[in-house]
This record gives C-alpha cells, structure tokens and sequence, in this order.
C-alpha cells in the first residue's frame, strides 16, 4: 500500500477569517476592541482625556452658507423650499461647530503646557462628522494630538481628517467605545445632539449616579437654549426620579470663555496629578 501523501497545514487559528469573523470568536474580538486601544493609549503616553460630544450633523458656519446658497438655487418646489429651510436651520446652528473648535484648541493648548509625558487632557471625539469634526479640528489647530473613537453605523462618514493618525480607532460593538470614552475621561462636554450625543450622556450620567466613575468628573452641558428646551432636568426633581444632589452633578455653559474657565477649574482643582485608576 502507498504511503498517504501528507495534508498542508491548517491555518492558525487566528488567520482563518472565517472563524474569527464567527459567532463563536465574539469574545475574541471584543478582547481585540479593548487591547488595541489600551496598547495605544499607553504608546502614546495617554494618561487621560476631555471627551467633546455631539451631532455629527452640525455643519461649519463656512459649509452651512454653502449649502444654503445651493438650496436657494435648486427651484421654487416644495421640497426646494424645505431644503431651504433646512439649511436656514443649519445656519443657525453652526455656530456651535465653530466654538466647539474653538474650545478644543483652547483646551489643547493649555494641557500641552503639561508636557507629553504623560500627556494630560487629551481631546477625545465620536471621530465622525459635525461637533466630533469640530472638536478633532480645535485640537489640531493648537498642534496637538486628538482621539477619534469611531463607529461602524451606516449613516455617519467615517473618521474625520482631524483625528492623530495613531489615536485613530474603529470599534464594531458601541459598548467596547463606550468603555473607552469613560475610561479616560476627566471631563464630558455636551454639545447639543440627538440620540446619540444623548446615549453617551446617560452612560456618563449612570456611571456618575452608581458610583462606577467617580463624582470628580466633570459634566458639563453647553447650550442651555438647546438643552432647556429638549430636556426638562428640573422637572425629573419635581418628579423625585433624581434628587438634587445628582441634578447639581450638571454644570452649564453657554460661551467658549465660560466653558474653558469651568473645565480649567475643575481639572485644577481635582485632576492635577494624573491617576492609574483607568488600568484597574
């Protein structure tokens, strides 16, 4: 009888696509979504961040006029008159575009004077378009590094060009990003946003109330006009579903001068010193 002609060699394990894009690799590829950015993060001397949130459709003041010298040039219909009124609309919110760029070069340019080792305050965004844009863009303008956690969802455009090459992250499972954007944070700020600026504020606010983040951390609401009108805090202390001690866990801001000189004070009064305790 001939002897059998040997077999190649199975792939290993972790090169076989198939199996590690299966049901049964979940937790291998949740692990890899928390790995990788902790090895980045300790790379790059991370030692903490100052998350800028809010909607990915809040355009530049310089692309909203754009839009709207288009929407006056596309007819007299129906649908041409809402998409003027749309950009209208646009317009008139992209100011916060401009001060959460703003904010974020102010906020880079004070934490670089902390030096790169560690570095310290580091802004951190959603990665995709509108305020996350924003935010990546104000941290670049002051020659600083920025985060970007991005999501794979089917209607945002992928990372912005603002975002540092090296803190440039991708995550498929929305509660691994979420672990990311608390882990870090020393500070939340809110800019006005739909459901999921609100998801991420809820997240923080949750972690805040049962004590899984600690209280120092600062959350800070930009826009009053905005958030007044979307969500009623006062009324959750009349209805006693949140006490007045977790609604004085908010603090507001309504200008780039008060917004700075609120997360300056807070991270001088409480985070100074950097802290390991995102490694436990």
């Amino acid at each position: 009888m001939s002897p059998r002609k040997k077999q190649r060699a199975a792939p290993l394990a972790y090169q076989e696509r198939e199996f590690m894009e299966s049901l049964h690799a979940r937790p291998l590829r949740i692990l890899a979504e928390y790995y990788k950015p902790l090895v980045r993060f300790q790379e790059q001397d991370v030692a903490d961040t100052i998350v800028i949130f809010g909607s990915a459709r809040i355009a530049s003041r310089e692309d909203a006029l754009a839009e709207l010298r288009r929407a006056k040039k596309s007819g007299r219909s129906a649908a041409a008159r809402a998409r003027v009124r749309e950009a209208k609309n646009a317009l008139g919110m992209s100011h916060y575009y401009d001060e959460a760029r703003e904010l974020a070069r102010r906020i880079t340019e004070w934490a670089m004077g902390f030096g790169n080792t560690p570095r310290r305050f580091v802004v951190c965004s959603g990665g995709g378009p509108g305020i996350m844009e924003a935010a990546n863009r104000g941290a670049a303008d002051a020659g600083g590094k920025s985060i970007g956690l991005c999501i794979e969802v089917r209607h945002e455009q992928g990372a912005n060009p603002y975002i540092s090459p090296e803190l440039n992250f991708n995550f498929h499972y929305f509660f691994m990003r979420k672990l990311w954007f608390a882990q870090l944070a020393k500070a939340l700020v809110v800019f006005p946003g739909g459901f999921g600026t609100m998801d991420e504020l809820w997240e923080m606010l949750t972690l805040l109330q049962t004590g899984k983040m600690q209280r120092r951390n600062l959350i800070l609401i930009y826009g009053r006009r905005y958030w007044n009108e979307v969500l009623n805090w006062r009324a959750m202390m009349r209805w006693g579903t949140i006490s007045p001690q977790e609604y004085e866990v908010l603090q507001f801001a309504d200008t780039v001068d008060e917004a700075f000189a609120r997360v300056k004070a807070w991270m001088e009064k409480y985070h100074l010193e950097p802290g390991n305790e995102w490694l436990e």
